[in-house]
């Protein structure tokens, strides 16, 4: 791990919408930590987790991949996942040396830090716990599900999430790196299963709350089935807020490009939709809107964020 004399941020997030906005700011003169979500419980994490009592080690390999100087063959072969071989099918070797290293050190997070190391990672890399733990959610029916990868096939308004078991302790150094933060960076993603995981601890609660660091929400580009299905930019706001328990938001970040039709079109086939910003609304809950040309068609059909435009944005707020 290499720190860069500079700015604080700190970027807070898990899934694949968080390694965009990381691969793009640690390019800039600051001094930048990610707090990562560690509550999956599919694939080739939860195969580890059940087998080896570890938290989830594949948003976290991600982000090492995204914060990384190294060759980019050993990369691809961190990155790498098998797709034959008995008991090896799924898993991405990534996942299994991060499990190897827990092992060695006896602490995920030491694990972390000593992998970090040797891929020459640029900034701080935090699992917001240092146990394994899982997710519950409870719908507006009553419905409780446990399970971050079952949480949106049950496709019902969620009303909140929380932890299982309650009480999760999270890594200090996460909290300690909010407090002294002067750019807070909540990265767009699943909205209840990759970033209200990480805000939900009493500590993490307190220090987003009492932080002078002015706190940005990069919101997504379309609304996802399961979870935010006809959420607009505010609604997707209000709940980042209702699980902290203050307005922590000062602002938010939207895509100010129209989105073709032909797009929209095939996102329909999943159920999706763009977020509607309604600027009356996040206007009166004090939230300030930034607008941009940030995020790009590839070649796979989906809209996502572009690394260095939006990383360009985040840093001009600093």
């Amino acid at each position: 791990m290499t720190d860069v004399n500079g700015p604080k941020v700190v970027v807070i997030g898990g899934g694949t919408g968080m390694p965009v906005l990381l691969r793009g700011l640690r390019k800039f003169p600051i001094n930048l930590s990610a707090i990562v979500t560690v509550s999956d419980d599919g694939g080739s994490s939860g195969r580890l987790r059940e087998d080896l009592d570890i938290p989830a080690p594949g948003d976290i390999r991600k982000v090492i991949a995204s914060m990384s100087d190294v060759e980019p063959t050993l990369l691809k072969l961190f990155q790498h996942r098998f797709d034959s071989g008995d008991g090896l099918s799924g898993h991405a070797l990534g996942n299994l040396i991060l499990a190897g290293m827990t092992s060695i050190t006896g602490d995920f997070y030491k694990g972390i830090k000593e992998i970090s190391r040797v891929f020459n990672v640029k900034g701080r890399i935090y699992p917001i716990a240092n146990e394994n733990m899982y997710l519950k959610a409870e719908f507006e029916d009553g419905t409780v599900v446990r399970g971050e990868s079952n949480i949106p096939k049950v496709n019902k308004k969620i009303k909140h999430v929380f932890y299982d078991p309650p009480k999760v302790q999270p890594l200090p150094e996460a909290v300690k790196a909010i407090e002294q933060a002067e750019l807070i960076v909540i990265a767009p993603g699943s909205l209840y299963t990759s970033i209200v995981p990480n805000l939900i601890s009493e500590e993490i609660k307190d220090a987003l709350s009492q932080t002078n660091a002015k706190s940005v929400y990069v919101c997504n580009v379309m609304t996802q089935y399961g979870e935010t299905r006809g959420y607009t930019a505010s609604e997707h706001v209000e709940a980042l807020h209702r699980h902290v328990g203050s307005s922590f938001v000062d602002g938010i970040i939207v895509h100010g490009q129209k989105i073709e039709r032909t797009i929209k079109q095939e996102y329909e086939k999943e159920l999706a939709e763009p977020v509607v910003c309604d600027y009356e609304q996040l206007n009166d809950m004090k939230v300030q809107v930034i607008e941009g040309d940030i995020a790009d068609l590839h070649s796979d059909g989906t809209l996502k964020h572009h690394e260095h435009k939006i990383a360009k944005l985040l840093y001009n707020l600093l």
